[in-house]
């Protein structure tokens, strides 16, 4: 039993603790006592998280005078968040949060940086965005620099974005809105000119044991048994010769980006200071980019090894003590059973991020879309283990990145279906190949050796628009017109019904800038040099200004349409309690495998989700939505419109052209 008179664990060595408050000292009481409880309260997790290492205990204590170093300097605006969130511990998850995600520059109007965005506060506001995810936007190598990734300086902002100064005065801004900040934290990887890779190409030995070097090909060799390849294309293999160095360094993604050696707790020390740092920026969110990759194991893959989830359960430690307001996004693009230890599970439950990427339910929305069949999403959205009620998904229908067909051959097989031939169709389908197809997709890291094809575009172009705009302005009798009107009509509900299904799954529902006004694939992307060999920046344009302001004075037209679709989900989202993130979706098998149907039991009440994922009407039984969630149809209403839902002669729900409901009872809302 601790020392009640004392906030300090009994196990905290009383070398360590001594070193704390002398660091500590000149506070005032209240937060020296405040600090010392946050230490009870996250030792262990820090200790347990740090098992990896020789001596848990000793760095233990070295990561403890870090974290008092930066709660020192830590703003009193900031502190007041640490409070308000330590009493709101679900701020995150609750259903009014709606994310989204953009490059600063590419957001931005002109070459206004970090201030310009800023300055379009308003616009994020009224999609009612609390979480903006900026895409990298600390110091980078010259291109080629991995769209960002390749940091050269975690402590420095790119010149032509702003200062430190203007990252934290942004993040006041945004703060002062209602809107948290989440910025890129590689861990994986620095720049071969980050001061580290410097010093190590300079002979110094200590920081030459930060990266992963091999003298010759012997133990690379074996390595590669295992390995697979990020990117085949343009960055075939695993690791690079490098004549300064005069060694083979690990190199998972580019022949620029090295591995840090997590294995060496020196890299673990100096990232949980960057991690200190940036909270100390009034960054909210870090989104751990690369982090499957950390830990390195002969004869496996090099990914989710159990390690991974112990340091990140020790870095959270660390951030609960000196930033608590600060949360953690694992990006880990990985299948079902291993994205789940990312937000914790077993020893580690609720321990590890808080958030992690949904990356299935985006791939399984764009299968249903294509197959117009949901039996394949149903069966492989339900097989997800649980989560801890203190996490949350984060959901979308595209991001930054390629679209991977992550089809899981077992998932596949279940519904009758094969692995591969789907993920081939899929790929075909968004790229236009397939016939009857009018995505327009591009092929992205075509492995010849595999036959995987992953596909770059925006939302709208996958969805059709682009094609059915072209043949609405090239129509001139009015039977075309009517069919290209149509098949404007139908991309837009497409569009639409995928954002639903986002939106009404639970978690943070995140938006990719210019989908909001149906933005197009940038059809000069390769015009840059940098870009020339990367057609994801096709699906990364700048966002249109002139586009988003036609939006809004133009509701009727298809851009109009999306942006007050996004909107109007956004508003309904956040007075439905149902869809608070504790809250677990799950996906049921409709009578008719042309509707998804998602189920939400919240102690409020039940909420059914339906979507049509097909361009011809659909029926539902009033006995099945009576049964699944003991909903009468008779006492219901669709939230999406505030009516009761449209019902056919026989009584059954009836669900127009790729149309979304989502079904209540009327005294729930």
């Amino acid at each position: 039993m601790g020392d009640v008179t004392s906030p300090w664990p009994t196990a905290l060595p009383q070398d360590v603790r001594a070193r704390l408050e002398e660091a500590l000292a000149g506070l005032p009481a209240h937060r020296r006592t405040t600090f010392g409880l946050r230490v009870a309260r996250w030792w262990p997790d820090l200790v347990d998280g740090l098992a990896p290492y020789p001596d848990p205990t000793t760095l233990a204590g070295h990561v403890l005078e870090k974290a008092a170093a930066a709660y020192r300097e830590r703003e009193d605006e900031l502190h007041l968040l640490d409070e308000r969130r330590s009493l709101e511990p679900d701020w995150f998850q609750r259903p009014g949060m709606v994310g989204y995600a953009a490059y600063a520059d590419r957001f931005a109007p002109g070459a206004s940086g970090l201030a310009g965005v800023a300055q379009r506060v308003g616009h994020l506001k009224d999609l009612g965005v609390g979480y903006l995810h900026l895409m990298p936007l600390l110091a980078t190598r010259e291109a080629p620099n991995d769209g960002g990734y390749a940091v050269a300086d975690y402590r420095s902002v790119r010149p032509d974005l702003g200062t430190m100064e203007d990252l934290r005065e942004l993040a006041r801004t945004l703060r002062g809105e209602g809107i948290s900040l989440c910025l890129d934290l590689v861990l994986n990887h620095v720049a071969r000119e980050h001061p580290w890779a410097v010093a190590a190409r300079a002979g110094d030995e200590h920081y030459r044991a930060y990266f992963h070097v091999f003298p010759d090909r012997t133990v690379p060799d074996e390595l590669e048994r295992t390995l697979p390849e990020v990117f085949p294309a343009f960055a075939p293999g695993n690791f690079t010769w490098d004549d300064e160095l005069g060694g083979w360094v690990w190199t998972t993604f580019n022949d620029y980006q090295w591995d840090l050696a997590w294995s060496n707790p020196d890299v673990f020390c100096e990232l949980a200071d960057v991690v200190l740092h940036l909270a100390n920026q009034g960054v909210e969110i870090l989104r751990l980019d690369a982090i499957a990759f950390l830990w390195k194991r002969m004869g496996t893959a090099c990914q989710n090894e159990p390690e991974v989830h112990q340091l990140t359960q020790a870095l959270r430690a660390v951030a609960k003590i000196a930033a608590p307001s600060l949360i953690f996004k694992a990006e880990a693009i990985v299948g079902p059973n291993d994205v789940v230890h990312y937000l914790g599970q077993g020893q580690h439950h609720g321990k590890v991020s808080d958030l992690a990427y949904h990356n299935s339910l985006m791939v399984q929305v764009w299968s249903m879309l294509a197959s117009r069949d949901s039996r394949l999403a149903t069966h492989a959205l339900g097989r997800f283990p649980a989560v801890p009620a203190s996490t949350s998904w984060l959901t979308y229908l595209r991001c930054h990145d390629d679209i991977g067909w992550a089809i899981d051959d077992d998932d596949a097989r279940a519904v009758m279906a094969q692995g591969w031939q789907h993920r081939l169709f899929l790929s075909e389908f968004y790229s236009g190949q397939f016939e009857g197809s009018t995505a327009e997709g591009l092929v992205f890291q075509h492995n010849q050796a595999t036959g995987d094809m992953r596909i770059s575009g925006t939302a709208a172009s996958l969805a059709g628009l682009g094609h059915a705009l072209a043949a609405l302005d090239a129509a001139v009798d009015i039977d075309g017109f009517e069919d290209a009107s149509h098949a404007v009509d139908d991309a837009v509900a497409r569009i639409l019904l995928g954002y639903a299904i986002v939106y009404g799954w639970g978690g943070i529902p995140v938006i990719w800038s210019g989908d909001e006004v149906a933005q197009l694939n940038d059809t000069s992307w390769a015009l840059t040099p940098e870009h020339a060999d990367d057609n994801r920046w096709a699906h990364r344009p700048r966002l249109d200004w002139d586009r988003v302001r036609d939006a809004v004075e133009q509701p009727s037209s298809p851009t109009g349409r999306v942006l007050s679709g996004l909107r109007h989900l956004a508003r309904v989202r956040a007075r439905l309690p149902h869809l608070h993130a504790s809250v677990s979706a799950e996906p049921v098998a409709a009578p008719d495998p042309g509707v998804f149907a998602v189920l939400r039991r919240h102690p409020v009440g039940t909420m059914l989700g339906l979507y049509n994922v097909t361009e011809q009407a659909r029926q539902v039984p009033e006995w099945w939505v009576r049964e699944l969630g003991q909903l009468s149809l008779n006492e219901c209403v669709d939230a999406l419109n505030g009516y009761p839902p449209n019902r056919t002669a026989d009584g059954s729900l009836y669900l127009s052209t790729y149309q979304p409901v989502w079904l209540v009872k009327a005294s729930d809302v």
